[in-house]
């Protein structure tokens, strides 16, 4: 059972920690949408889809949002803690700052399991459904297969045939057949026309259709027996230009919400991932081979020569480049330096070639470390954040947000620097993904330390007498007016 201090300590800090996470993930939800803004435009999108779509992007932002947020919440519950003197009372009354951290330590090592969980099961399916939409809304229109001379019905409530599709884009017709699809209630309706266009509508959810030179024959006699009908013959209208719009947004609809794509790392679990790191690293081992094979082949033909018999025995003898005639001696240089040239060349194309490689594994073990690593990022950013706000003692959202965002930035820098200097090849991907912490954990027990032995860490007062002795040597004392 919860005693009544604990429940007092979690709920001041579980105030901040909704809020601040509310707007956080607002933050990173902008910052998204102004990223994908291009794509939304004139897409005629509709408000549940694009709420939908950014429901999607959102659920990835969690892992780099909850952490963040238990820094700012733990700074700010602990400041607002100290700077109402109920720390000081705590300790007063003979409860360490250790027993007062102890419940939120724990609430924060369940948040730090269920983030794994999170990132583990829930995000990777909203990667995929996020990934294939963007995609599907980027094709600006859904696929429709027509194939010259059969019956088509795959646009909503009618049949089509087209004879011949030509021109451009498959634009251009001839020898359409359009019959709409009524039941016994509706009219009967088919068009005939030599030649027809598709065109661009305003509105893409319509697919708009010129025809030239045609009929509309329809049987007007909606509700009627079908001895009835027999008996009336059709209605038939002649046009020489007609423009209908399908309307096509139940199959854009289906379309963005089609995974086409779904062989990606992002969309695999932890336990996935450990395969598809299995399988790149043969892949990379195997192209690696056959390009040091290449490269060796290559060598040797530069470095190995042969007799002018070529036969096997190796040359006896060498010629001495000092003994060479000098139009024989500067071919023999050229020639060397032409062949070297070239081999430095294929080495450099070989490099490249390789590079998309290594940076495709980086990026696959960064991504599932991450699984991990953020999970004991919010453990860190806890003993960081509660031992500064303990330190600081200032609520609110004025210091402590500050000095969250400069903890934060410097976290992202080193997790951003670390994660290229992994691409390129020069480190392994497991130790960029666990670096930053391993950078940050001594900070955090530095700050715990600091926290427990009451530092006066930020005592502005403590850094002036430090410097005095230094100070009085460039800043020259005044006298009071009274003894000048």
């Amino acid at each position: 059972m919860f005693k009544i201090l604990d429940r007092y300590i979690i709920k001041t800090f579980f105030g901040p920690f909704l809020f601040i996470f509310s707007v956080l993930f607002f933050i990173f939800i902008v910052n998204i949408i102004w990223i994908q803004l291009g794509q939304f435009m004139g897409k005629g999108l509709t408000t549940l889809q694009i709420m939908k779509l950014l429901f999607y992007l959102g659920v990835s932002v969690v892992s780099m949002v909850l952490p963040l947020t238990i820094l700012l919440a733990s700074i700010m519950s602990f400041g607002e803690l100290g700077e109402r003197y109920e720390l000081a009372a705590m300790k007063a009354a003979g409860i360490s700052l250790t027993r007062v951290m102890m419940p939120l330590l724990g609430v924060t090592a369940v948040l730090a399991v269920m983030l794994y969980f999170f990132s583990n099961n829930i995000i990777p399916d909203f990667q995929r459904k996020a990934k294939n939409m963007l995609f599907n809304i980027a094709q600006t229109k859904p696929a429709l297969n027509f194939t010259p001379g059969q019956f088509i019905d795959q646009i909503p409530g009618v049949m089509v045939k087209f004879d011949k599709i030509k021109g451009e884009d498959g634009r251009d017709l001839e020898g359409v057949f359009i019959h709409k699809k009524a039941g016994n209630y509706e009219n009967q309706q088919t068009i005939v026309a030599e030649k027809g266009k598709f065109a661009n509508a305003k509105n893409r959810k319509f697919m708009k259709l010129i025809l030239y030179n045609g009929s509309v024959i329809e049987d007007s006699y909606a509700g009627k027996a079908d001895n009835v009908r027999l008996k009336q013959p059709d209605q038939a209208t002649k046009f020489d230009s007609l423009t209908i719009h399908f309307d096509i947004s139940e199959l854009i609809d289906k379309a963005i919400e089609k995974e086409q794509i779904t062989d990606d790392y992002r969309f695999q679990t932890y336990t996935e991932l450990l395969a598809t790191i299995d399988k790149t690293k043969k892949d990379n081992t195997r192209t690696a081979d056959n390009i040091s094979n290449d490269i060796i082949s290559q060598t040797n033909a530069v470095i190995t020569y042969m007799d002018k018999n070529k036969t096997k025995a190796p040359v006896k003898s060498q010629y001495k480049l000092d003994t060479i005639k000098g139009e024989k001696k500067l071919q023999l240089l050229t020639n060397a330096y032409s062949r070297l040239d070239n081999l430095k060349t294929n080495l450099d194309s070989k490099d490249k070639e390789l590079d998309p490689s290594v940076k495709y594994f980086s990026k696959v073990v960064i991504y599932q470390q991450r699984i991990l690593t953020y999970s004991f990022t919010c453990i860190i950013f806890f003993m960081i954040g509660a031992s500064l706000g303990s330190i600081i003692r200032k609520g609110g959202m004025g210091v402590p947000v500050i000095i969250a965002i400069i903890i934060f930035i410097i976290f992202y820098v080193i997790n951003v620097g670390f994660e290229n200097v992994a691409w390129s090849g020069k480190m392994s991907p497991y130790l960029a993904a666990w670096l930053p912490n391993m950078i940050l954990f001594p900070f955090g027990i530095l700050m715990t330390y600091k926290a427990l032995t009451d530092s006066q860490l930020f005592d502005s007062e403590k850094y002036k007498t430090f410097f005095k002795p230094l100070t009085k040597l460039f800043v020259k004392q005044k006298e009071h007016k009274r003894y000048q």
